[in-house]
């Protein structure tokens, strides 16, 4: 193989890398008071950056490599499933003065944290974090068992100036969705059978009526369905990202 052909391939593979570590997607946003800068790890994974804070919501680390990610200064745990609670991610982006928020369940898991309960809401680094509720009602892992009980789990609206974000969870479209108060961008799941179908996600968003709809921790759901349901709904931009 000559040095050409030999290049060629090193940057072939490296393209979706970098430093070796996974390029992934990134938003940025204009709030009142500076830019929110929203990435996208994965599956639930997010982070957030605001005012030189470093924000991780459910961080994993089948989705990302943290020891080559940011400190953070505040991380967020819906609640204590594997795919969303993962100790070895948070302690490679953990520092002395960093803050966990997450759910009692997690707690037992993960100590050192703050376990806010639904309704509960506090500020940490000038983010307001309101926990809301994240359950099943339709989707059961037996009869009478759903996969996420209520008061279990926990989603979250951050405020980050003057945006506020709606980080669902692990939930279908309760009816709690509809006190949520103005909300700019939603992170809605949408995968069976733990979360939401397309139609769910569907008539949750149109009672939320987020300026911006992020699809997430949608497995193998056709994301083009839920595009489809939602045509001609005015105002709401749906933004598809690698958030399988």
């Amino acid at each position: 193989m000559n040095r050409f052909i030999s290049v060629s391939l090193l940057l072939a593979a490296m393209a979706g890398t970098i430093f070796g570590q996974k390029k992934f997607e990134a938003d940025t946003l204009s709030t009142r008071e500076g830019d929110l800068q929203i990435t996208f790890l994965g599956h639930a994974s997010l982070m957030f950056k605001f005012k030189g804070k470093v924000v991780y919501v459910d961080p994993v680390s089948q989705f990302a490599d943290f020891s080559k990610m940011p400190k953070a200064d505040l991380i967020l745990v819906t609640h204590e499933h594997g795919d969303h609670l993962d100790a070895a991610a948070i302690d490679k982006v953990r520092t002395d003065k960093m803050k966990l928020v997450y759910t009692a369940a997690c707690a037992e898991k993960v100590p050192g944290g703050i376990a806010m309960k639904n309704g509960e809401s506090r500020v940490i680094d000038a983010i307001r974090i309101e926990a809301v509720p994240a359950y099943n009602l339709v989707h059961m892992r037996s009869e009478g068992i759903p996969f996420h009980a209520k008061g279990g789990g926990n989603g979250y609206v951050l405020t980050f100036g003057d945006k506020r974000v709606y980080i669902a969870g692990d939930t279908e479209n309760i009816p709690e969705m509809s006190n949520l108060g103005r909300i700019d961008v939603a992170f809605l799941p949408m995968n069976l059978p733990y979360t939401m179908t397309p139609e769910m996600v569907a008539e949750a968003a149109k009672r939320i009526k987020p300026t911006i709809l992020y699809p997430y921790h949608f497995g193998n759901t056709d994301t083009a369905k839920l595009v489809a349901l939602l045509k001609g709904e005015k105002g709401i931009e749906i933004r598809l990202r690698n958030m399988q």
